[in-house]
């Protein structure tokens, strides 16, 4: 049995995996993770977690643990893990949730990928064919970039808008130009691979990229967990 946590920037994804097939699978937001139950279903075997947010999360997680805080293993990338080489420049500057979201589009594709994590921020990277991690890009989510706008201009506002072709208000010009940009990078990043390399694509803002991404496109949530059980299983 596994308990694998992804603590992310603003949320927190857990799963119970019993080695053939996912118990529960839940997505909180940091301020109700005092009220998740990590022991629906008995002690673990392991505990694996991906996290990128604050200490106190940090603290909080162990808290809700409680007597399995001992079990608690951090995911930290190397260079190398389940098929998957890691290019970076230094290796373990590269965050764990784009680590584990590598092995687990790795393990999805079984070749030459570029996955997104459309979260807080978006990330966007490449795998090749031989199971690289080339690198990728950081940018500002869909949120961060609708607060920037809002929070940096005297005028513009937090917009609530659809996006359409030829916005023809401020609140849909607005909604319009950050999800182009955020679709325009990973198009753009994607022509650095083969033809027809597909986009793995998974992360709270992922719905609002889909239909802006041309095909071959594979639609995979919870992708830091999948690849954390990529991880415990290899280690079990």
């Amino acid at each position: 049995m596994f308990l694998l946590i992804d603590a992310g920037n603003t949320r927190v994804k857990w799963g119970f995996h019993d080695g053939t097939r996912w118990l529960c699978r839940e997505d909180i937001a940091h301020d109700a993770l005092a009220t998740c139950d990590f022991g629906r279903f008995g002690e673990p075997a392991r505990v694996l977690i991906a996290h990128v947010a604050s200490d106190a999360i940090r603290a909080l997680i162990l808290e809700q643990l409680g007597a399995w805080a001992e079990k608690a293993e951090w995911l930290h990338a190397g260079l190398t893990r389940c098929g998957v080489t890691n290019r970076y420049r230094d290796p373990q500057r590269l965050g764990p949730d784009r680590w584990a979201a590598a092995i687990g589009a790795w393990h999805r594709v079984r070749g030459a990928c570029v996955v997104v994590s459309a979260g807080t921020a978006t990330t966007v990277d490449a795998i090749d064919a031989g199971g690289n991690f080339l690198g990728g890009l950081i940018l500002p989510g869909h949120g961060l970039m609708l607060r920037a706008l809002a929070g940096g201009t005297a005028a513009l506002p937090l917009a609530e808008g659809e996006c359409v072709a030829f916005p023809k208000n401020t609140h849909d010009a607005i909604e319009t130009g950050i999800r182009y940009a955020q679709s325009g990078a990973v198009e753009r990043f994607r022509q650095e691979m083969p033809a027809h390399t597909p986009v793995v694509l998974s992360g709270g803002s992922a719905a609002a990229l889909a239909p802006l991404i041309a095909p071959p496109r594979i639609d995979f949530p919870n992708l830091v967990l999948e690849g954390l059980l990529c991880v415990a299983r290899e280690g079990a």
